[in-house]
This record gives structure tokens, sequence and C-alpha cells, in this order.
């Protein structure tokens, strides 16, 4: 049986610690492999941290960021063309802020880790428009290692190029759901990873003209997709195509990581592997969902034509860092809900804001459980942390939601496992581990 998780920080992170977010940076490097800390958005070590909301504000604040990027990505995917440049971001959404270092000599750098995203972008001097961030802007004039990109390169192709500028240099523009935008000129850098993880010759996004709902607390994107403007096949050769990361739990005291390269490989008898799918916008990680199971009592997938048509029986269901929440096949869900509420001794109430079709109260004082759910991808049977959340004072709802569209795993389901992308091999892996112990 499976108890509801009553705190919030979103996903992570009900830290109480008021260290400065600097000081929660990890890094370890052995050979070629390196891992850094990843804080959420919202809790008190990111600077967009909003203390005057409370935790269940914050946590309604992320769930309608997941609604918002869900579709956006429908819009993204439902595209002939693969654009890998136009990262799937919704109010500047996105929920972990990684920080690097571009230039010679290095400037640090804080932004939205995205496995939505391909192409790395920052606000750079000199600014057309900039919207306001609280760290400088990088100064491509003060770095001994900054290289435009020429028009006429692959790099140039790979990032999504819109044009060429003067004196030869490689335009980009990347644009989002909520008419938000950046671009500017595609160039290379050092790109440092911790303190000595570099590599050279990273192209990324020095946007001139910059505009929308971001965050001040960000200077821009770190892309984490699957599409050749990404850090994973720029840096193929240095990291092996091999990212991880380790999502801490609600009631967690410590920061996620990411790891690249060495780090990143995720072994051990308990790991659970199921094959990376080749699509279309190539930017996103599609997996294959098979079933879920309530309990012992299994589900086969079965969706809409809607999703057939955008998904396909293989690679029904996109893995995304940035969505907390899960969506499944409307179909799928209601045999899930009805097997739940058969299961659960308690009457279900409504969600007064209408977001959840779950929902039981818990102010009468007693404990809370729910069968446990397991997502059967391809090979890979994974039990899902955190079904059943808080979402408001005494309020606790199921954190599955159905789908009409689009099927998305989401990170608030990921939390407790080494969850392990390699490209080479067009695997994820799955350890379930406790991600506050990898320090």
């Amino acid at each position: 049986m499976a108890a509801y998780y009553k705190s919030l920080s979103v996903l992570v992170l009900s830290l109480t610690c008021l260290i400065s977010f600097a000081q929660s940076i990890r890094t370890i490097t052995n050979g070629r492999g390196v891992t850094i800390g990843l804080i959420h958005r919202d809790s008190p070590l990111s600077p967009s941290h909003d203390s005057s909301k409370t935790r269940f504000q914050r946590l309604r604040d992320a769930i309608d960021r997941s609604f918002s990027r869900k579709s956006f990505l429908l819009r993204k995917t439902s595209r002939s063309v693969d654009q890998t440049s136009q990262a799937p971001l919704t109010r500047a959404g996105g929920e972990f802020l990684i920080e690097y270092q571009l230039g010679t000599p290095p400037v640090r750098q804080l932004s939205i880790a995205d496995t939505g995203s391909d192409l790395t972008w920052i606000q750079c001097k000199p600014c057309t428009s900039c919207y306001e961030q609280d760290y400088p802007l990088f100064d491509p004039a003060a770095t001994n290692s900054y290289k435009p990109v020429g028009c006429q390169t692959d790099e140039c192709t790979n990032g999504g190029s819109t044009g060429c500028g003067d004196n030869n240099v490689c335009q980009y523009q990347v644009s989002y759901g909520d008419r938000s935008f950046s671009q500017g000129d595609l160039a290379a850098e050092t790109l440092t990873l911790g303190k000595t993880a570099s590599f050279r010759n990273f192209v990324f996004g020095c946007g001139k003209d910059n505009d929308g709902t971001f965050s001040s607390a960000g200077s821009g994107i770190f892309g984490l997709g699957n599409g050749a403007a990404s850090i994973v096949n720029q840096q193929e050769s240095a990291i092996r195509g091999r990212f991880s990361y380790c999502l801490t739990s609600f009631e967690s005291n410590a920061t996620s990581t990411i790891s690249f390269g060495n780090d990143a490989v995720v072994t051990g008898s308990n790991v659970q592997s199921t094959p990376l799918v080749s699509k279309n916008p190539d930017t996103f990680y599609y997996l294959t969902l098979q079933g879920l199971s309530v309990g012992e009592q299994r589900f086969e997938y079965k969706s809409s034509s809607s999703i057939k048509q955008q998904s396909g029986e293989e690679g029904n269901i996109i893995i995304d860092s940035g969505t907390t929440l899960t969506f499944v096949p409307s179909d799928l869900y209601g045999r899930i809900e009805t097997s739940l509420k058969s299961a659960i001794e308690a009457t279900p109430v409504t969600d007064p804001q209408g977001t959840f079709n779950l929902c039981y109260s818990s102010q009468n004082g007693s404990e809370f459980t729910a069968p446990s759910i397991t997502a059967h991808f391809e090979g890979a049977d994974v039990v899902l942390p955190g079904t059943f959340v808080e979402v408001s004072q005494g309020l606790i709802c199921l954190t599955l939601v159905p789908s009409q569209d689009l099927a998305i795993f989401g990170n608030l389901h990921q939390a407790g496992y080494l969850i392990g992308y390699d490209i080479q091999e067009k695997r994820v892996n799955f350890l379930q581990t406790d991600c506050t112990k990898l320090r």
C-alpha cells in the first residue's frame, strides 16, 4: 500500500536549511564523468523561490505549468517538420535549475535544465531587448574562447538556423507557446560543468533579443533533448551519449543530481531497462507504455484514435523532466480510477478547483493509504511514487490525469529513481535509488 505525499515543494526539496544555491551544487569528476546538483525552481535554495506563497500555492503553480507545457508539447509533436531549436516551454516552464559556466575565464550561468529542449541559449551583450535577469549578461567580448558560428556549417544547420546575419554569422530563433522568444547569434564556447569538466566548442545561442515571461532567476535554457543541438549529441564523443538524473522525493532535505558521461552509467541487478523509440520531432525521449497496474490488477494500454495518430503504437509516451504530472490516455485512466475507487476504503470528494478527477479528504485524522501503481514500459516495470498528493489543506488527489491527445511521464513519478539516458544504446534505465545518498 502506498501512502500519499503530504508535503510539497513540488517535486523535490522541502529544504529546511537556508544555505546558498552555490553551496548546494555538488560536483564530482571521475575520468570522463561529472555530477552536479539540480535545484527545483520552488525550493528555498532557488532564486525564484517565493516565500510569500504557501506550499499548496507552489504545488498548484507547478500543476498549472504541467497543463501549459503539455499543450505546447502537443503542438510541437503535431508538426511534420522537426524544429530542433524550438523548446517546449510555456510561461518560463521547466522545473529544475542547473548551474554551469561559459567562456574563458568561465562565467557562471543559471538556466532551466530541460529534456524537452535541444539548443542551450543565454542572454548576451550587447542586447537589443532583454528581459530582466539577476545574473549579469554574458559578454562575448570578455572571453577568449568565443567564436561565432558561420552560416555554411553543420553547426548552423543543427542549431535550427533562421538566417545569416552580419559577417556571415549564423542566426537562431526559439519561440514558445506564450509568445516568449529568444533570437540572436549561434556561437561556440567553452562549457564548464562543475570545476573541472570542460567541453570546448560547445555551440549555444547568444541571445540579443529576448522577451516574454521568463523568470529573472535564470539566464536561459540548458538543452538536454535528443536533437542534434543538445549537449547530449554535441558532446557525444566526450560524454558518450549518456546522462542521468536522480530526483529526490518530497520529504527530502537533499538536492537532486544530474550526471554526464561515465558518472551517468546506471548498473545493478535491479535495473529496469526500456528502449528509446526514434520519432519526430527527435527532441523528445519516447518510451513505450504497455499498461498500468493497480496493486496486482493490470490494465493494458488502449488509446483513442487521436493519441494513436500522434504517438503510434511504439513510442506512445514522452518522458519529460519539465512536466510535473503524468498524463495517460483517458480510457486507461478511467480503468485505473475505477480500480482505485474499489480498493480505497473512503468516499471520494470533489476538487474545488476542478483539476483532479479523484480526490479524498484527509481531515478526519485517519491515515490515507492506496494501492501502489506500476507503470509497465516495454521491458521495465516502474512502481510510481507520489501517486496521491495533498494538493491543498486536507485534500489528497491522484496525480495521474486523463489526456485525449498526448501521454507524458512526468517528473513527480520519476522521483526516487536513478534514471539513465543512453543515446548510443537507445535505452532508458531505471534504478530505484535513495537519491539523498548520491553525494
